[in-house]
């Protein structure tokens, strides 16, 4: 596999290929039914070699999109077509995964520059919206983008109207709509793509398995934050790009952070008093996940004095992940924090089945 599929910013990257001047096709997943490597509202960006960043799930729709991305940088005239993968027999060519997908290959995103920055800044703030594609195929196929942050949803917004983009949002599910004009005769479709933040994961503690944790976190799809009171160990240089750093006191700066039903907290500090200090700081949070790590002993004591103290109840402790991780017999740096990384992801996809993608769709 190309090491440049990677997660990436991909709004943020076809902006800065815009701005460069390259040859490039945007490759938007604007329909998936059924059993998909993908789903709607999947991106990628391929160059005018083929070359992809991100990805469209391989196999035989990627392979497709790459073939009409090379065609489409020379007419530049945006294509959307629709694949199968009904196929018949693992010998067969065409895909088995039971589902069928419509994609969109865009030669033409400069047009939309604005659209696509302006979604890149909302990510980056951790701003909620809607963006909207829009394909109108006549003689030709044009593409427009628009960019609605969530407080900002016209009231007389066009096709499909306020109502299904506003509950596109609420849903947190991208939606194809169509419609037919006769007078000129134009066919339209209408991709609303909610745009959500990632998840945050706070890891207070940024010793050797927080520096794990960070990177294993940020390759599932984690925003990450790592807090701790020792400089050596906020060192952005021994973190993934894009982590953010927090030095000085941690249960003060857990306190300051913006904790909220996305937001992911987990305790690997030096030391159980600290620990104990920095779970009674966010306890009491909306977050939607707590772990503690440590011994079975220490984590009855420090429950035991919770209760006993008032600081939490019996239903308040029970929502801590403690000892953390999936118990898979962990012992090494990295396997610790794989059975994090694996019991974070499964608190985040179980919570939500919207989010989850279909493995039997998987190539």
């Amino acid at each position: 596999m190309d090491g440049n599929r990677c997660s990436i910013d991909v709004n943020r990257k076809i902006v800065e290929f815009i701005d460069s001047g390259r040859s490039f096709a945007v490759a938007l997943i604007i329909k998936a039914e059924g059993s998909t490597p993908r789903k709607a509202g999947v991106k990628a960006i391929i160059d005018k070699t083929g070359k992809i960043w991100g990805t469209l799930g391989g196999g035989q729709v990627e392979a497709e999109a790459q073939r009409r991305a090379v065609e489409v940088c020379k007419s530049k005239h945006p294509v959307v077509f629709d694949m199968n993968l009904y196929g018949a027999d693992r010998a067969d060519d065409v895909p088995i995964c039971g589902g069928s997908m419509r994609l969109l290959i865009d030669p033409t995103p400069a047009k939309n520059r604005a659209s696509y920055a302006q979604v890149a800044e909302a990510v980056l703030q951790r701003q909620r919206g809607v963006m909207l594609t829009i394909v109108r195929s006549a003689e030709h196929t044009e593409v427009q983008s628009q960019w609605f942050p969530q407080e900002d949803i016209p009231l007389d917004a066009a096709f499909p109207g306020p109502d299904n983009i506003r509950s596109c949002l609420a849903r947190e599910r991208p939606q194809l709509f169509a419609e037919n004009s006769q007078n000129p005769k134009v066919f339209t479709e209408v991709m609303v793509e909610p745009v959500i933040p990632r998840p945050l994961l706070i890891i207070a503690g940024g010793g050797h398995i927080g520096q794990a944790l960070a990177l294993a976190g940020s390759l599932v799809g984690f925003d990450i934050t790592v807090i701790d009171d020792r400089p050596e160990f906020t060192d952005p240089a021994i973190f993934p790009e894009g982590t953010a750093t927090r030095d000085g006191d941690i249960p003060k700066l857990i306190t300051a952070q913006p904790i909220a039903g996305d937001t992911y907290i987990v305790l690997v500090t030096r030391g159980h008093k600290l620990d104990a200090e920095s779970l009674e700081a966010c306890i009491h949070t909306p977050a939607a996940y707590i772990g503690m790590i440590g011994s079975r002993r220490k984590v009855a004591l420090i429950r035991k004095n919770f209760i006993e103290s008032g600081l939490a109840t019996e239903e308040e402790f029970d929502r801590v992940h403690a000892p953390v991780g999936l118990d898979i017999g962990a012992v090494t740096v990295p396997e610790i924090a794989a059975s994090i990384t694996a019991q974070l992801i499964a608190v985040r996809r179980k919570s939500n089945p919207d989010l989850s993608t279909d493995q039997k769709g998987l190539q």
